[in-house]
């Protein structure tokens, strides 16, 4: 039986915090919805011709044949429902949210059903207490014909829904003029909220505030993050808000919160970032200090919580860009997109990297970062699986590294990625002076510490690199050249002689990495020394078979990164191993 359909537009509406207020006053709160229903809301859809179809508790459907009629319908409610709530104070009002969509839908009895139904429910999901967002058709359709203007928050995800919807939040003070939420950056963007005070004592405020103002300017000093003053995200301070709310307002993709409570000898700090596209918790930790020095709690918490944040965004924005169509990305998303990619074993997946970081540069040829990461990923590919000569490589890779340079002289990308090249001439000193630049720059950048504990390795200062590289990890454990970074662990504890250290960083590795082209080449060497000769010549046979011409570039000939004494301690080895070159 072929289902009726016809084009209607759909009103939801809900009450905003109604558990709370039955959790206040169950009858009380039962008998006003009553009466506004009565009173106020059915007449009022009567009116303008809907058809209410369905019910819950606290929210209703309603059918109307005009998208004009529907949103006049919501309009005049709303505005009735605020003189109404002005005398009332504000735990105790009742406040809808209402969502309108138009769309084709499916007539099933009494009952209405489809994506144009589901969509208006998830709209009304959206909307401020008060308030009234509708889809993208609505607003073309009612624009002009009301005293009401329009906003645009732009598309969003809504939950079960197929495609992205682009949404208009209702503005109710009469002003026709056509207003927009800040435009979003070509980045990852965050607003850090006033800590709440849990302890109950108000002199405690200046403690949380001096909280969340520290980590507004340590994540400031991130270049790849856009991070709102604390003039607008202090504004929310002893107020009541939804995470969707201040992301709208704000125009930020991630929102932390967090709340201080002191008690006796201990002070406790609990933070979380959200995604407030979603309203998933992206990360959260919890953290508890003796507060006997105040101020330098106040330091270390501030430094705790923005050193996390980073690598969390980072890991959130890789994900977001590998779920995207390739053609759909933009700049930034196609830039992590590469550095996903990077993070990966196999020349395929270089290649696909160098692809992406091109895209990235194609669509915005002023974004620094892909530019970096492009000169590192041609650097990264002749030196795993050397298809050219690396001084091909750094022929081609040094002017990309260079140029994102000369693009912002202030990334650390773009200093951290001419260290690299540096770094494959043996240009130690050099290396050394770019780390050092990128971590002025950005103190807890993890790939400069990766590349500062690289350079200390490979100029005779294993112990010091150990320590740069060790923080590396802490910083970011999910950084996309972990690999590289676990294989110069294992050659800081074999140049230190520690070689069953080595041996077990090699193997942990390759648990992540069972085909990375340096590591089996680490373990030989390293089970060589331990005297653990068979397990050693297994190595030996995977490292020729896993990556022969890699094994054979970077064994026969030394490269200008090793120092003399260095590959002769890395020969000898392989000799113990069986190697017989």
């Amino acid at each position: 039986m072929t289902a009726t359909r016809k084009l209607a537009a759909i009103l939801a509406a809900d009450v905003t915090g109604y558990s709370r207020l039955i959790g206040l006053d169950e009858e009380g709160t039962i008998a006003r919805l009553q009466a506004l229903r009565r009173d106020l809301i059915d007449p009022t859809i009567s009116a303008h011709h809907g058809r209410i179809f369905k019910t819950t508790g606290d929210g209703l459907l309603v059918e109307f044949a005009s998208v004009v009629d529907a949103v006049r319908c919501a309009v005049d409610v709303q505005r009735a429902m605020a003189e109404r709530n002005g005398p009332v104070p504000p735990d105790e009002r009742i406040e809808f949210r209402v969502g309108i969509n138009v769309g084709d839908i499916v007539i099933d009895g009494a009952d209405i059903l489809g994506d144009g139904v589901n969509i208006a429910a998830r709209l009304e999901g959206l909307a401020e207490p008060g308030g009234i967002c509708v889809s993208a058709r609505v607003q073309e359709d009612a624009h002009g014909k009301l005293d009401i203007a329009f906003v645009d928050v732009g598309e969003q995800n809504l939950k079960n829904i197929l495609r992205p919807v682009r949404v208009y939040r209702v503005r109710l003070d009469g002003r026709r003029t056509l207003a927009a939420t800040p435009a979003p950056p070509n980045k990852p963007s965050i607003a850090v909220l006033p800590f709440t005070n849990m302890s109950g004592d108000q002199d405690q405020e200046y403690f949380s505030d001096g909280i969340a103002e520290d980590i507004i300017t340590m994540l400031s000093r991130s270049p790849w993050l856009f991070v709102i003053a604390r003039n607008s995200s202090f504004t929310y301070k002893g107020r009541t808000f939804d995470v969707r709310q201040v992301s709208r307002e704000l125009g930020v993709r991630y929102v932390l919160e967090g709340s201080v409570r002191r008690g006796g000898d201990r002070v406790r700090i609990t933070a979380q970032l959200i995604d407030a596209e979603t309203g998933n918790h992206v990360w959260a930790e919890r953290y508890d200090r003796n507060p006997a020095e105040i101020f330098s709690v106040q330091d270390e918490m501030a430094d705790a919580v923005a050193t996390a944040i980073e690598p969390a965004v980072a890991r959130m924005e890789r994900g977001r860009a590998t779920r995207k169509p390739s053609e759909s990305l933009g700049a930034w998303e196609a830039y992590q997109r590469g550095l996903w990619h990077m993070g990966r074993i196999g020349t395929a997946e270089m290649d696909a990297a160098k692809s992406f970081f091109r895209q990235a540069i194609d669509l915005d040829p002023n974004f620094a970062p892909p530019q970096a990461s492009l000169a590192i990923a041609i650097l990264l590919k002749a030196w795993y699986y050397p298809t050219y000569s690396l001084s091909e490589a750094l022929d081609e890779g040094m002017p990309v590294a260079q140029r994102a340079i000369a693009l912002d002289p202030l990334d650390p990308v773009a200093h951290t990625s001419l260290g690299w090249g540096l770094f494959c001439q043996g240009e130690h000193d050099g290396v050394l002076a770019e780390s050092r630049t990128a971590l002025d720059i950005s103190p807890n950048y993890a790939a400069a510490h990766h590349l500062l504990g690289a350079a200390l390795t490979y100029s005779g200062r294993p112990r010091e690199g150990l320590e740069s590289l060790r923080k590396a990890a802490r910083l970011d454990p999910h950084d996309p050249l972990m690999g590289l970074r676990s294989a110069h662990v294992g050659t800081a504890l074999y140049f230190l002689r520690e070689y069953d250290a080595a041996v077990d960083a090699a193997k942990e590795t390759l648990r992540a990495y069972p085909d990375h082209p340096l590591i089996y080449r680490l373990l030989t060497f390293a089970l060589g020394q331990a005297s653990r000769l068979d397990e050693a010549k297994q190595a030996l046979q995977k490292a020729s078979l896993v990556a022969p011409k890699s094994f054979d570039v970077h064994v026969r000939q030394r490269p200008p990164y090793w120092r003399p004494e260095d590959f002769e301690h890395m020969l000898d080895g392989l000799r113990k191993a069986g190697w017989e070159g």
